[in-house]
């Protein structure tokens, strides 16, 4: 019984770890500010300096490009 629960708690944790792989990022550039990264995070969220923004990342990054922001490639 000890083995499953051990080999289980393995297998969750390269599960969890295997979800952090999904976050991507790119830079954004502004007239107001710096040079800035936004990132996906697993949760589709946008996180700006590692702060979840609460906001799903394909508005926020529409929103900064309202605002005359310039992201991506």
């Amino acid at each position: 019984m000890k083995k499953l629960l051990f080999i289980l708690l393995i297998i969750t944790s390269l599960y969890s770890c295997n979800e952090d792989d999904s976050v991507t990022c790119t830079m954004c550039n502004s007239p107001q500010t710096t040079s800035f990264e936004v990132c996906r995070d697993s949760n589709g969220n946008a996180s700006v300096n590692g702060e979840d923004t609460e906001t799903n990342y394909d508005v926020y990054i529409a929103g900064l490009e309202e605002a005359g922001a310039t992201c991506g490639g």
